[in-house]
Order: structure tokens, then sequence, then C-alpha cells
């Protein structure tokens, strides 16, 4: 692990929990655990419960995670989603905002949306809507959608193509920076009650889009909120989504098989931000984290094992979207004949499956590798090393702090991670009164920093361009 000289300054970690208004988000089986509150998902009391908890524990933000369809392709339907409770049933991740956000000051909310299905004139009105209601502590992840099942809900024959779906995000966030950054002048707002001039018309403006996806002719419904455009996340490893974030993300949410493909990673958008003009500064990057903590070695090998206990490979397979159903063949038959006899060879992602291996090796696989990459178990200071080498040898810059037990994940790590981390000046001490989500993140202004293309329509400039 790289030890930081006495005289920088430790980078600090960015810290969110990973969230998911449901029932089983990405941990399969623990909503079992004894004690585990997600069957409360339902019930207002448990995000704000969960966000009180969160701010004292000195969080940046809370991270929900989203989807608009059903896990159906693992054993031809949904009966395993449905059974394990995989991200069905499930609710919408915006509307729990508005009250985690009454009952904190600080804390941040990432929420996940897609671009590939609802338009984006109310999307818009919505995210503004938060900005103002969380006073600027809102951020927006930008998805493009991948399940067959969210196209058919929204009357398509199957899935956008990979690549068509980003270039049809690229006009969205054109349009929406229209909308948040050009069509409201700053000083717009009079609230002159003298004069009953609560607005100078001259100062609003139609944003007469008219694209090749899209035509909108504004103007925005909502004034402007205190970062006009929300903190911008994005979740991409593939070339077309590097070059997206490139243009658009501020924090990107990555990962990969090894440090090696991560680092890569990293260094291809980094590559993707400085060609479209922006600086190395202008983006960071998070990971999810996976962190078992004791205050022994072995409380928390303990806790581990109650957690591998329960984890469920049908849940995963279902996850994953696996096109054919190993646990239905002989331990022995290899991925590509079981494939072949089911005739799920040329099903999409089977390509990329282990074709070689047995369904048996192929299942221990997955069960060996639940732990994932960014993974630590152990007592305060040695998940305080890993973390340190995370931000130090890998460079990322933040955790989603995946959750095996809620709310237990969330209050070990604050009772015994944070004090740790923040001894070794990984975390702050305090929330600074009355930032925004941006800039706690950047620092600077609550406002997306030039050169983004945001910027280019502020004042109503190159609206028609």
């Amino acid at each position: 692990m790289s030890t930081p000289s006495a005289v920088s300054t430790p980078k600090r970690l960015i810290l969110n929990l990973f969230e998911m208004n449901t029932v089983s988000h990405i941990t399969h089986g623990l909503w079992r655990l004894p004690g585990n509150n997600r069957h409360r998902f339902n019930d207002i009391e448990y995000w704000t419960e969960l966000a009180t908890m969160l701010e004292a524990g000195g969080f940046d933000a809370v991270f929900l995670a989203d989807v608009v369809g059903a896990y159906d392709v693992f054993r031809d339907g949904l009966e395993t989603a449905l059974r394990e409770g995989l991200q069905i049933p499930s609710s919408d991740p915006m509307l729990v905002i508005p009250a985690m956000a009454a009952v904190t000051t600080h804390l941040g909310f990432g929420v996940t949306f897609s671009t590939s299905y609802e338009p984006p004139f109310a999307f818009a009105r919505r995210m503004s809507t938060l900005d103002h209601l969380t006073k600027g502590r809102v951020a927006w992840n930008i998805v493009t959608s991948y399940l067959p099942n969210a196209a058919r809900n929204f009357g398509l024959a199957d899935e956008i193509p990979h690549d068509e779906r980003y270039a049809i995000a690229d006009e969205y966030l054109d349009v929406l920076y229209k909308l948040w950054e050009g069509s409201w002048d700053d000083d717009a707002v009079l609230r002159d009650t003298e004069h009953n001039v609560y607005t100078d018309p001259t100062k609003v403006r139609y944003i007469n889009h008219v694209g090749e996806h899209f035509s909108v002719a504004g103007p925005h419904l909502t004034e402007p909120s205190r970062q006009r455009t929300p903190v911008l996340y994005q979740a991409t490893a593939s070339r077309a989504g590097i070059d997206f974030a490139g243009r658009h993300a501020e924090v990107v949410f990555t990962g990969g098989p090894s440090y090696e493909k991560v680092l890569a990673g990293i260094q291809a958008m980094r590559d993707a931000v400085a060609a479209n003009g922006r600086s190395a500064t202008d983006i960071k990057f998070i990971v999810q984290a996976g962190i078992v903590v004791g205050r022994t070695e072995e409380e928390a090998a303990q806790k581990l094992r109650a957690y591998r206990e329960l984890a469920s490979v049908e849940g995963r397979l279902a996850h994953q979207s696996v096109p054919f159903d190993p646990m239905a063949h002989e331990p022995g038959t290899t991925v590509r004949d079981a494939l072949i006899a089911e005739g799920k060879q040329d099903a999409p992602g089977a390509a990329f499956l282990p074709l070689e291996k047995t369904v048996a090796e192929y299942l221990a696989g997955l069960k060996e590798s639940w732990d994932e990459l960014f993974f630590v178990c152990g007592t305060p200071a040695t998940v305080a090393d890993a973390i340190e080498a995370w931000l130090d040898d890998v460079g990322i810059d933040g955790i989603n702090l995946r959750q095996y037990h809620s709310f237990g994940t969330a209050q070990d790590f604050i009772e015994l991670v944070v004090p740790e981390l923040r001894a070794r000046g990984r975390l702050r001490e305090a929330y600074v009164a009355g930032e925004t989500l941006r800039e706690r993140l950047f620092g600077g202004s609550p406002r997306l920093r030039h050169p983004h293309p945001a910027t280019r329509y502020r004042g109503g400039a190159n609206l028609q361009g």
C-alpha cells in the first residue's frame, strides 16, 4: 500500500451507501437475515431512519439504483426474480428523496433514471424540483437501460441497440442542458411585491429544440435551482459509454475484473475527458465496495459466514441474466454443451460465458467471486488499510457501500470504520454548512464548470445551434 508523505494531504474518500427501493438489490437472498429491514422498503420510516443514520455517520450521499424492467432471461421467465424479491417488487427511487431530505441537512442523494424511455421535458422538472427541495444536494445517475423486459414495458419489441441508446442519451442531455442552464437567466426571478412581478419575462425563453429524437419547445417550468444541473453520475465500461462520460460525466461508477482493468478504464475515461477539453479534476471515480467489519477478525469472519450461508446462487444467475440454467445439467457438462442442449448457444451474452468450463466449475466460480474485487473483511484497521490502498494505488475516489444487512452494514461502518478513517485523514470530521453536493465533491461553485457542454447554453446562448 502506498503511504502518503508527511507533507501531502491524504485523498479523502467519497462515501456513499448503495441502495434501491426494493427487497433484494445486489445481495441475493440476504433479505432473510435476522433483523434485516429490507422488507420495510415501502415504509417511509425506513428511508427517514436510514437518512438520519447516514448523516450522523458522515456519509456524503445515498446512491439509489433503479431498473424499469424485470429480470426474466434466466429460465425464460420471472419466476426466480419474483420468488427471491430480486429487484421486484420495486418502487420509484425519486419519491423517497424528499422524505430523506426533510430529516437531513447535509446528506446527498444520487438517483438513477434512464434516458431511453421517458421524454426529457418532464424529467427536467422533476430533477429541478428535487434540487430545490434538497437545497442542491441531488445527483443523477445517467443510465440507458439494458433489460429486454424494460424495452417491452415501453412499447418496443426489443432493446434499443447499445450504441444507439447512447446516441439518444447524447441528445437527451442536450435538451436537459438547454432547459436547466439556458432557459432562465440567473436573475430572472425578481419577487417584486411592489410591482407584482415575480419573474421578468424578458429573462425566460423557449429553447425550441428540434433534433433527431426529441422536439421540445420549452421554456423550463422550474426556476433555477442551486445547482441547476444536478451532479452527473454515470455507470459505464463500454467504448460508447466512455466517450459519453468524457463529454458529460462528473462522477463515474466503475469496476472491473482486476485492478489493472480498473486502472485502464479510469485512464481511458480521463483521456476521453481531456479529448473534450475538460480537466482531469473534472471527473471522479467510485466503485461498489463490499465491506464486512468486526471488532475482531473472528467477529468479522462470523458475519461473513452468515452472509455466505444465505447467499443465493439462483438469484445471482437471474440478476446476471444468464441465458441458460447450469443447475439443470450434469456437473461434468461443459457450459458450451449446456447452451447447445438448451438451444441458447446464440443467445445474448452466451459468447461471454466460460464455454470450456464445466457447469460445476462455473457455479463454483460464481460462489468464489461473490466477494468480488473491492472487498475486505476484518477489523477496522484492516478495512481502512484496504480503502487506503484503493484510493492511493488503484486511483479511485470513493465507494458505494454494498449492504449485506440493512441497517447493520451502515451501522457497523459508522461505528467501527468511520473513526479509523477520520483518524487517518480520509474522512472529514464535519460537514460544511450550506454546501451543495457539487461543492462537496469538487469545491468551488455549485454550478457545472466550464467547458462542460452544458455551460455553452448559459444566458440563452447557442440554443438554436
